[in-house]
Formats: structure tokens, C-alpha cells, sequence
């Protein structure tokens, strides 16, 4: 796969206080990612096509790749921005280190590209909030 050097990539990284196991729900169950992010009718299938929805707009997503509790990536395609999503999980001593990296940014689409930075710290501080209000015994 060839590699775009012209384009440029949102990462967003947290350092959460919850096991890798809990914030996976948050990433992958649809009722849980309406909370944080849009609506939408995603499934933890590599392949599975799926719709994010909000008031602006819809999203168009596939899935990558999907490793329980450690790895998530789909596609992003949007308003002309075809690009990639992908989470990684990493357990530490005090709960879970998070990045999301959001790559496929061309040169002339800065406004994209900006708003793709504020929308993420956003749509994260939701995330955190959602992984804070799940019981431990519902991970069960």
C-alpha cells in the first residue's frame, strides 16, 4: 500500500483509569457510542459497513481490523474526506493508555483537518465520561 506523504493525521491520546475491557465497550457497543459519538449501527466485524449519523451529517465507515481489547480501525468517509480511524488499547499499571489516530488528511483540506482536532477532544471527553459510568459488574 502506498503511502500519501502529503497527508496528515489527528492523534489524541488519555491516560484513563479503567481497564482496557471497559473502555472497549464504550468503542464498541453501538448504544454506548451513541453516548460519546453519533448514532450509528456498528458491529465489531472486520467488514461490517456501518452509518454514523448526527445533525450535521452522516459518516460512512467499514471496519478494518478489530482485536478485542487492545485494537479498532475503520474507514472515515465524509464530506469528501476519505480517511482512517483507529484506536489502540494499551493496558497500564493504572487502567488504559488510549490513542486515536485519525490519518488521511490531504494538504487542501485544512478545515477538515481542524475540526477533525477540536471534534476528537470532544467526542474523548464524552468517552471518558461513558467509561466512567459503567459499572464494573456490568463488564460481566
Amino acid at each position: 500500500m502506498e503511502t500519501d506523504t502529503n497527508s496528515r493525521s489527528v492523534v489524541k491520546e488519555r491516560e484513563l483509569n479503567h481497564a482496557p475491557e471497559k473502555v472497549w465497550r464504550a468503542l464498541t457497543q453501538k448504544h454506548l457510542i451513541e453516548d460519546w459519538l453519533m448514532k450509528s449501527d456498528f458491529k465489531p466485524e472486520v467488514g461490517h459497513r456501518f452509518d454514523l449519523e448526527a445533525d450535521w451529517g452522516k459518516v460512512s465507515c467499514e471496519v478494518l481490523a478489530v482485536e478485542p481489547h487492545k485494537s479498532l480501525s475503520y474507514t472515515w468517509a465524509a464530506h469528501g474526506l476519505e480517511s482512517v480511524v483507529t484506536w489502540t488499547l494499551t493496558e497500564t499499571p493504572t487502567g488504559t493508555h488510549l490513542k486515536m489516530e485519525q490519518s488521511g488528511f490531504g494538504p487542501d483540506q485544512d478545515q477538515a483537518y481542524h475540526g477533525a482536532r477540536a471534534g476528537w477532544e470532544r467526542f474523548l471527553d464524552n468517552l471518558e465520561k461513558v467509561v466512567a459510568g459503567l459499572d464494573e459488574e456490568d463488564a460481566r
